[in-house]
């Protein structure tokens, strides 16, 4: 688990922040039947990379659209949007030892123990 302590918060002392909250998600199949991905979410955008069986990207304008009904991956008005966060991914990844081909990994070896 990756993290920073809440203490300096706590107390009262003034931190810099992050913006942007890096996750993966490897369990599939499983209870909640969520295919494998990986993501980047701010305050206001959501971006997700599902990967293995599929290879789909989503990204969601999550002041607009707070359930996440609407995908605007492919509409040109969000082109800079999907640029800064793919840049914010992929920078995540490399703080947290994170990429496709660890993710990759993992997955063949939950497949070689079964």
């Amino acid at each position: 688990m990756q993290g920073r302590s809440l203490l300096p918060l706590l107390t009262g002392k003034k931190v810099e922040w992050r913006d942007a909250l890096y996750y993966h998600y490897y369990e599939y199949p499983g209870i909640h039947a969520v295919k494998r991905h990986y993501g980047v979410c701010t305050t206001r955008y959501k971006l997700i990379h599902y990967y293995y069986d599929v290879d789909e990207w989503e990204l969601y304008d999550l002041e607009k659209d707070p359930h996440e009904m609407h995908n605007v991956i492919a509409l040109p008005e969000y082109r800079a949007v999907k640029e800064e966060l793919l840049g914010k991914l992929r920078a995540l990844q490399v703080q947290y030892g994170d990429s496709d081909e660890l993710a990759q990994e993992i997955l063949l070896g939950d497949l070689n123990r079964k």
